[in-house]
């Protein structure tokens, strides 16, 4: 880096007077200002592309482990699920075997009601009426929303002052 101190500027500065003049000195510190300004913008967007791609490769790092991470996880499930679908078919082989006639009975007599009476469904499930039921059921009708000047569209504050500014006579 250049080391410049107050002495080697004010040493610049006089020399760039008598070089370039007192006429064009002012037009030229201005350029050589933008200039400077220019290029610390360039080095600052060139520093914030190089964060921006460092912190794209970390989050790549990262989403490539948490992929691996859930990986394992469903592998894990799997085996588990194939664990318990084995011994429950194990366990249903070897119900089959013994009690399939006292299973029959028992289905049997459990559908049959014990008063005698017929036999009814339960009743249907509670099933929501539905988004936005009550404001459907109650919307005013436009005819009278027009009538009676109901505001439909929102306006500006700009719109409304020249809307109900007096007209000029």
């Amino acid at each position: 880096m250049l080391d410049l101190g107050i002495s080697k500027m004010a040493l610049i500065g006089a020399v760039a007077l008598i070089v370039i003049g007192p006429e064009k000195l002012p037009r030229v510190a201005r350029t050589v200002g933008t200039l400077l300004g220019k290029a610390q913008r360039y080095v600052a967007d060139v520093k914030a592309e190089v964060n921006r791609a460092m912190d794209l490769d970390e989050l790549k790092k990262m989403k490539e482990s948490v992929e691996q991470a859930g990986r394992e996880v469903e592998q894990g499930i799997h085996s588990t699920a194939r664990s318990f679908e084995q011994e429950w078919t194990s366990a249903t082989a070897a119900l089959e075997g013994s009690s399939a006639a006292s299973l029959d009975e028992a289905t049997a007599a459990s559908t049959t009601p014990a008063s005698g009476a017929a036999w009814e469904p339960p009743p249907p499930a509670y099933r929501h009426p539905g988004k936005n039921w009550r404001l459907k059921r109650g919307a005013t009708p436009q005819w009278y929303k027009a009538r009676h000047g109901v505001r439909r569209q929102v306006q500006s504050g700009a719109a409304r002052v020249a809307r109900y500014r007096p007209k000029p006579k």
